[in-house]
């Protein structure tokens, strides 16, 4: 999802969303703007949910075009990873940013932060300068036995062309 207001500054106000009023603000303010594509009204909050429910909630069963809901995404994101697959928190996507708990009142943020970080933020530097990528594993790895966990099919999600 390659749009202008998906950019470092929305990703740093996700990031710095607990701790500062102003960040908060212009989380809102991003997520609740309406933008025009092929003269389709709709809101960056409902493009967001989009992009993070045709990337990460396929075998969910997932429509295309389908709004991922605060169920889709706690149900997926225990399974990114950067780096490498394991139990190692600090490759946790979802922990390496402190969301213990994903529901109703911040799986959009969650799911925001992903892909602010896919276009914008460090993954995608890291992805640019080192090769480092996200990577998606099964679903419920945290309940996988240690055998399970190294026969898991994982993917990469890839930046095509710079962007998503």
């Amino acid at each position: 999802m390659a749009h202008p207001l998906i950019d470092r500054t929305f990703y740093e106000a996700i990031v710095n969303f607990e701790r500062s009023d102003q960040a908060k603000e212009y989380y809102y303010k991003v997520m609740d703007t309406v933008v025009e594509r092929e003269g389709k009204k709709d809101t960056v909050r409902n493009r967001i949910l989009r992009t993070y429910s045709m990337l990460f909630c396929d075998d969910l069963g997932a429509v295309a075009g389908q709004i991922a809901t605060s169920e889709d995404v706690e149900a997926t994101a225990d399974r990114l990873h950067t780096g490498n697959m394991g139990y190692d928190p600090k490759h946790w996507y979802r922990m390496q940013h402190h969301f213990p708990v994903i529901d109703d009142d911040n799986y959009d943020r969650f799911a925001a932060l992903v892909i602010a970080d896919l276009n914008a933020g460090p993954l995608r530097e890291a992805a640019l300068n080192n090769g480092d990528m996200l990577l998606v594993g099964e679903l419920n790895s945290l309940s996988m036995t240690r055998e399970q966990r190294k026969n898991q099919r994982v993917r990469i999600v890839k930046l095509k062309g710079g962007t998503l």
